[in-house]
């Protein structure tokens, strides 16, 4: 055993005794995955917010698409009532 060298995982070929079924029982997979194009194997931020912005903008829901900006313009102004922000601007 170096003092340098990592340790390798030990690998076993287990299979399960009892399991009927199709696929793998242990690939764990969320049930929407299929339907969502912003789970996708993106390498960096700017690839996964071009993929959710995408998502957003082709989604046939506007009712959701809708409340999510009602969730995020009031996040905003909470933000920026927590930091002292003027808000007087946005009124009459």
């Amino acid at each position: 055993m170096g003092i340098l060298k990592t340790r390798k995982n030990k690998k076993y070929s287990y299979s399960p005794r009892h399991y009927e079924g199709s696929g793998s029982p242990y690939k764990l997979e969320s049930k929407f995955d299929k339907f969502r194009t912003s789970t996708l194997e993106n390498k960096g931020l700017k690839g996964k917010f071009t993929t959710a912005w995408d998502d957003f903008k082709h989604n046939p829901d506007k009712k959701a698409n809708r409340t999510v900006l009602i969730v995020l313009a009031v996040l905003i102004f909470l933000f920026l009532y927590i930091i002292d922000f003027d808000l007087s601007i946005f009124l009459r």
